[in-house]
């Protein structure tokens, strides 16, 4: 695997895994009770971007260590 190629297959792992840890933690404003005038009462109250993205980073690597070895073994 070349340098432009796993970073290619890392940048699709780490979108793909940022979609899947974006749901968990949030609340809703209409969930905590404190609805702003003029917003959806759907929209998060903290989203926690900053640990989400993170979290992502840190289960992208170990999921892309695991496709790095795998790719190895089958090349070899």
């Amino acid at each position: 695997m070349t340098i432009g190629g796993g970073l290619a297959v890392y940048f699709v792992i780490w979108w793909t895994v940022l979609f899947v840890t974006l749901p968990f933690g949030v609340r809703s404003q209409a969930e905590s009770g404190e609805v702003e005038k003029g917003t959806d009462p759907g929209a998060p109250v903290l989203p926690g971007l900053a640990k989400k993205a993170v979290a992502t980073s840190i289960i992208a690597a170990i999921a892309f260590c695991i496709v790095w070895y795998i790719w190895t073994q089958l090349d070899a």
